[in-house]
């Protein structure tokens, strides 16, 4: 026998497509935590999926054609609003980033017409590493470990490694939601699911952020009565029901812990109040955003982008009356139409049997809520919400009959608790 007879074969790495477009995913989703620099690692990672799946193809549906539209007019109606301020660097950098995230959020979409059940499990779990780096960092910085309270807080508060403690508060709703869903349905245990929504929901809480403590709570509670609705038997409903309250339980136990020291009691007693000096009166928050619209009106083009602090001080803190100020008639009917589509889309998609369901349920729980969570906030900015957006357009434009990828995830013919994935 000769020699080369002899040799033994030798193994070959090979990776395939597939895993390769999930790997990317993962890294996008696990990177969107980390948003204390301008560009971000998300944008950087996000260039190198438009990369992978440009290569090994990625199709687009006209189901998607509503989305992409309403979101086309929406930065064209800002482009116009730009025309005067051309010379604004701050102004064109706010454009640009809008048609940024259009991009994302049409390129979200597209993914998911095929293997939509891998691929959001994929993301799922690089989300939920993002909000522990997210959240870890920011309880490093409000309990000032190792001198990092002035990199990871604000104003008192955890930001983490966002700008905004307001923005982390709402980016880690999603992963709380999820991992409570999970000891709902059985996919996690009781124990292992508190541990894995611990972090990000330590976090949440010690942002202080009024607005992030309404999307959780109504996110939650959303989620719960959709899952329970979605249960294909009694014995997963009264499952919910009992996982439910254990996990109530044990949350309202750790609330209890975290308001009995002074320092973390006085600044929740000031935060939970709805009663806010920067809201009342004229040229409170509410007050500048009534005395907006008889202007806007009057302005087809809106003030400019970034304008409305110039006229009224402040920004507008409300999604829908900066749409109409920064993007003109053209951008806020746009965004109002998108707006309400997208509430059309999302609702038909929750109700819509499939292995992807419970995935739509977390998803739309946390996004439903942010859309009105806009009626007090900015959020045309916000990295995840046109990650949540892309991915409830793509899963509703995606066959049912053809979505049936299992991939470890839980399908509701039975809530499985073997599962833990």
């Amino acid at each position: 026998m000769s020699a080369l007879a002899q040799d033994p074969p030798r193994r070959r790495l090979a990776i395939s497509y597939a895993a390769l477009k999930r790997g990317t995913l993962w890294l996008l989703t696990a990177s969107s935590g980390f948003a204390l620099i301008e560009p971000s690692p998300y944008e950087l990672v996000f260039l190198l999926a438009v990369f992978v799946f440009a290569l090994t193809g990625i199709r687009f549906s006209q189901k998607l054609l509503p989305l992409a539209v309403l979101l086309l007019g929406y930065n064209l109606g800002g482009a116009f609003s730009l025309i005067p301020w051309l010379e604004d660097p701050d102004a064109v950098r706010f454009t640009a980033v809008s048609v940024y995230l259009m991009i994302t959020a049409i390129f979200i979409a597209s993914i998911m017409a095929e293997d939509a059940a891998g691929r959001l499990e994929t993301l799922r779990k690089g989300y939920l590493f993002a909000a522990w780096s997210a959240g870890l960092a920011g309880l490093l910085g409000y309990f000032n470990i190792a001198g990092l309270g002035d990199v990871f807080t604000l104003y008192g508060r955890a930001s983490g490694t966002f700008k905004d403690p307001n923005v982390l508060g709402t980016f880690l709703t999603l992963p709380v939601v999820y991992a409570l869903q999970r000891i709902l349905t059985g996919q996690s245990g009781l124990v292992r699911g508190l541990v894995l929504l611990s972090v990000p929901l330590a976090a949440l809480f010690l942002t202080f952020s009024r607005g992030a403590w309404g999307v959780l709570v109504l996110a939650v509670v959303m989620m719960t009565v959709l899952t329970f609705l979605a249960a294909p038997s009694a014995a997963g409903r009264r499952r919910i029901l009992a996982m439910s309250l254990a996990a109530l339980i044990a949350v309202l136990v750790a609330l209890l812990i975290a308001l009995s020291f002074e320092s973390i009691r006085a600044v929740f007693e000031v935060r939970a109040s709805l009663d806010q000096s920067y809201d009342q009166g004229v040229t409170g928050r509410f007050g500048n955003q009534l005395r907006a619209i008889p202007l806007l009106l009057e302005a087809p083009n809106g003030f400019g982008p970034l304008r409305f602090r110039w006229i009224f001080v402040d920004d507008p803190h409300n999604v829908y009356v900066n749409a109409f100020a920064s993007y003109g008639w053209l951008g806020g009917l746009s965004w109002l139409g998108l707006t309400a589509a997208t509430c059309v889309v999302g609702w038909r998609l929750v109700f819509r049997r499939g292995p992807t369901q419970l995935h739509a349920i977390a998803i739309w729980s946390a996004l439903f809520v942010t859309i009105l969570q806009g009626l007090q906030i900015d959020t045309d900015h916000w990295r995840h919400f046109y990650l949540m957006l892309g991915l409830i357009w793509g899963l509703a434009a995606v066959r049912p009959a053809s979505d049936t990828a299992r991939l470890g995830v839980l399908t509701l013919r039975e809530f499985a608790p073997s599962s833990r994935a």
